[in-house]
């Protein structure tokens, strides 16, 4: 009766069967009532998809904020659902439901799997406001995540963000938008970004620079282009591999056969001894203006 979904509506149960019958399932616990008008197998009552498909379905609202993050892979599931209605709609919800009203819902719709949800710059964002049981660094790693995996692009979440002038420290936000348009792709290069690379006395640089060796395109994190001197913020958890280090390796010394020395830093002494990071970049490159004739150059 229930189908493969694990879930059904009223209308369909009683369509084969008696309202008594649907009624003793009930009272039996074969079916468990998980919003008006829906049921599911007591099995699958408590799983989050389910609970959001019945959700979505009984309330005709766009998945928003954290379950919105959920459905975009960008932050675990949990807590209640939320959904977005129009503004003319009640804002009143259900057991397990929360919803939010906007006017401006058409134009931020995607879908996934089947189910209309927020477009990831409006969650994000929107999440940043009411966070729903998610820490700071979810919601950051969230914006991070979804820049990286280009969900999104910081353009987009900047317009979301001017939409929002009253946003819950809509300062931070923005900063760190600004960082991911800078070029920033985690919260490692975030942090040498703002401690090491943009500390005192020391010389601009781009982010992401891209060089090309022998037919393959490195991206750098950061580079000195006038002295071809490269920094790399290694994470542990990616680059503490046997295999990643031997690429790491690999790619440091082709980058040298055209002329680029770089400089790697992880996790531990970036975060630990960030002067001395920069004490080292700043040697290193004056020795590479001395090696290529460069004092005195303004």
């Amino acid at each position: 009766m229930v189908g493969p979904d694990g879930w059904t509506t009223w209308e369909a149960l009683i369509a084969r069967v008696d309202r008594k019958t649907v009624a003793s399932w009930v009272g039996g616990g074969r079916l468990r009532r998980i919003q008006p008008g829906i049921y599911a197998l007591p099995s699958a009552a408590g799983e989050w998809r389910i609970r959001l498909e019945a959700a979505v379905h009984a309330t005709g609202g766009v998945v928003s904020h954290r379950s919105a993050l959920a459905l975009w892979e960008l932050a675990p599931p949990g807590g209640p659902i939320h959904l977005t209605v129009g503004h003319a709609r009640s804002g009143r919800g259900t057991a397990g439901i929360v919803l939010h009203r906007t006017r401006a819902l058409d134009d931020s719709v995607r879908r996934v799997e089947g189910l209309p949800v927020s477009c990831v710059e409006r969650a994000v964002v929107d999440t940043w406001g009411a966070s729903a049981g998610l820490t700071r660094a979810d919601i950051r790693a969230a914006a991070i995540g979804a820049v990286r995996r280009r969900l999104c692009r910081p353009a987009d979440l900047f317009a979301e963000l001017e939409r929002r002038p009253t946003l819950r420290s809509r300062g931070a936000l923005a900063e760190l938008v600004g960082l991911l348009s800078d070029g920033c792709q985690s919260e490692l290069e975030i942090w040498g970004c703002l401690t090491v690379l943009r500390g005192p006395g020391m010389p601009p640089y781009v982010q992401q620079r891209r060089v090309l060796v022998g037919g393959e395109t490195f991206v750098l994190d950061a580079a000195y282009d006038e002295v071809k001197l490269a920094v790399e913020m290694d994470g542990a958890a990616w680059h503490g591999s046997r295999d990643q280090r031997e690429r790491d390796i690999r790619r440091d010394a082709l980058s040298a056969t055209i002329g680029w020395q770089t400089l790697r830093f992880g996790f531990r002494r970036l975060t630990g001894a960030p002067e001395l990071c920069r004490r080292d970049i700043l040697a290193a490159y004056a020795a590479r203006r001395r090696l290529m004739g460069l004092d005195g150059v303004r």
